[in-house]
């Protein structure tokens, strides 16, 4: 959402006391190189998936509180049922969580954000594995929610990275390694910031420090990551065209040898290309935005998003590399009737609700234009 200025710093601190009162992935050790063997068995393939941002407006909690009904929950039943068969298609997929899960009794939405577990329930159940909490919005309900959003991944059984405790449970948390089908992959998350709130006790929140996170690419590979996926919060919001800041981080990282860079928090598309690491003789998937996944916004181009599959495969030397990456658009429907909002894959665009279908048709032309002009090597997914 758009940086807030004073006065809605000042309506954040008021509301955090109210919203405070499948696949094959296997874990693998943090240990270092020598350590592991033997390689690990799989297939030398994997597929992974990234969407973009996973929101939590006012209307989407009200929605999930009336189908609720009288036990008194929040009921996301059918948001993602319709997608779901695409993302546990891949063999790891991964979302940002823009919200934090406040815990209650109240939550809220727009400026302040939070969210009940059952909505990071939801997103589970559809298929992902990892959920990326360093955005903007991770410190919107207060320090306890912040830390509570990390003890309610936890419990529910999913991969997280981002926002910490601490900084000693950071340190001995970061790089996330998992082990994807005998292929060793390292994820890592940053933010720009948090909106000018600061944490008021010791929680840790992983920021674009450039220092840092050279520290902790080199980290990965000294504990054995064979490809290294830096999820990054930047950019400008409602902006189709990446500036020159993003470009520029995205080439340090290039530098750095990270594999994969993907990008979250301006609520729209931007472009995608397959880039060249020529000193490591490799291609490096750059993804400047993929929009959102699910949200209440209204502008055409913020009302669906789009997701990218990028297969792993090892070489000829037994090396893992990049061998395909391609896009999708999505739709998010507001409610209609007994429905909850939903997300639509392109491919049942035809079932979206009569009365939305000219905003998907303004919103597909228009992503689907800025893809065709300026992405490189990064086509639309084939069926």
């Amino acid at each position: 959402m758009k940086r807030h200025i004073l006065s809605i710093l000042t309506l954040c601190a008021v509301l955090s006391g109210c919203a405070q009162s499948h696949n094959n992935a296997t874990d693998s050790d943090s240990v270092s190189v020598a350590e592991q063997t033997p390689e690990p068995a799989g297939s030398g393939k994997a597929t992974l998936l990234f969407v973009g941002d996973a929101m939590q407006h006012t209307a989407q909690l009200e929605r999930a509180y009336e189908l609720g009904g009288a036990t008194g929950n929040y009921d996301y039943t059918g948001c993602f049922d319709l997608i779901a068969p695409t993302i546990r298609e891949a063999d790891y997929a991964v979302v940002n969580l823009e919200v934090p899960l406040g815990g209650g009794p109240r939550y809220s939405g727009y400026p302040c954000f939070s969210a009940p577990d059952s909505y990071a329930v939801a997103l589970k159940d559809a298929g992902f594995d990892l959920f990326l909490t360093a955005n903007n919005h991770c410190l919107d309900s207060g320090d306890r929610a912040a830390k509570r959003t990390v003890s309610a991944l936890d419990s529910i059984g999913v991969d997280h990275t981002g926002t910490f405790r601490n900084r000693a449970e950071r340190d001995s948390l970061v790089p996330l390694i998992k082990d994807i089908n005998g292929i060793r992959f390292a994820f890592l998350n940053y933010t720009y910031g948090t909106n000018g709130i600061q944490p008021n006790e010791d929680t840790e929140v992983a920021l674009i420090e450039r220092e840092r996170i050279a520290d902790e690419i080199r980290r990965a590979r000294e504990k054995g990551a064979e490809i290294v996926a830096v999820c990054i919060h930047w950019g400008v919001e409602y902006v189709l065209l990446e500036n020159a800041n993003q470009r520029d981080i995205a080439d340090f990282l290039i530098d750095k040898g990270v594999d994969l860079i993907i990008g979250s928090h301006p609520h729209v598309i931007q472009p995608m290309k397959m880039a060249r690491n020529d000193m490591d003789g490799k291609n490096v998937l750059v993804v400047y935005s993929l929009g959102n996944f699910i949200s209440n916004m209204k502008t055409a181009d913020t009302r669906g998003g789009a997701l990218v599959k990028v297969d792993i495969e090892r070489d000829e030397n037994g090396v893992p590399r990049i061998t395909n990456a391609a896009y999708d658009t999505f739709f998010a429907a507001k409610p209609e009737g007994n429905r909850n909002f939903r997300v639509y894959p392109s491919a049942l665009a035809d079932s979206i609700p009569q009365a939305q279908q000219h905003h998907w048709t303004i919103f597909n032309t228009s992503a689907r234009k800025i893809f065709d002009t300026h992405n490189q090597n990064v086509p639309p997914i084939t069926r």
